[in-house]
């Protein structure tokens, strides 16, 4: 299987979302039931006071994890996606949803909790970069960042090994592994900021 060379553009996943409002299977898949119970329980702290959560989709481990967050900011590129999230999360009073496309449209503020759950390997080496600064220059001392990513074969620019293992390396500099799960279908990786200069 070739791999594409370059960031898959948000027309791309608009179309996913055109012929299926839930193309993933977010809100029926097991995988994606026990990948979310997996997720929240890699969490190194009972609750966050600020959580950044891009490419959200239509919002289902969102409204998950809004139950551990004093306020919870989640963003899609896709204004369906977008809209389907805030619905779903419309009684949450700290949950805020956003129409953004990370690297490019990241938010002001700052965040003790940053969740990269797959879709960095839908990202090329650039933009991976890219975001790293982001969140470089957005998360707190003593953070944490979560990683998750499938393993399985994809035509993407990146394997879910490759976009998890570039993420680390980069963000050496200002964060460090904590511990990571590893399943033959996804792994989680959590890093924790250091302290600032």
């Amino acid at each position: 299987m070739s791999r594409r060379t370059g960031t898959l553009p948000d027309d791309y996943f608009a179309g996913m979302y055109a012929s299926d409002p839930d193309p993933w299977g977010f809100a029926t898949s097991a995988y994606e039931r026990d990948k979310y119970a997996a997720t929240l329980a890699s969490l190194p702290r009972p609750r966050y006071r600020s959580a950044f959560e891009p490419a959200c989709s239509i919002g289902v481990f969102t409204r998950t994890l809004a139950g551990r967050c004093d306020r919870l900011l989640a963003s899609d590129p896709v204004p369906a996606a977008v809209a389907a999230a805030r619905a779903r999360c419309a009684d949450l009073p700290g949950v805020t949803v956003a129409q953004q496309s990370v690297p490019a449209d990241w938010p002001e503020g700052r965040f003790d909790l940053i969740v990269l759950s797959e879709f960095l390997y839908f990202l090329d080496r650039s933009d991976l970069a890219a975001l790293v600064g982001r969140v470089d220059g957005t998360i707190d001392p003593g953070g944490d960042i979560v990683l998750v990513h499938w393993l399985g074969l994809t035509d993407y620019p990146l394997s879910g090994d490759e976009a998890a293992e570039g993420f680390i390396a980069q963000a050496a500099g200002f964060a460090v592994p904590l511990h990571r799960t590893r399943t033959d279908a996804y792994r989680i990786d959590v890093l924790r900021a250091g302290p600032r200069p």
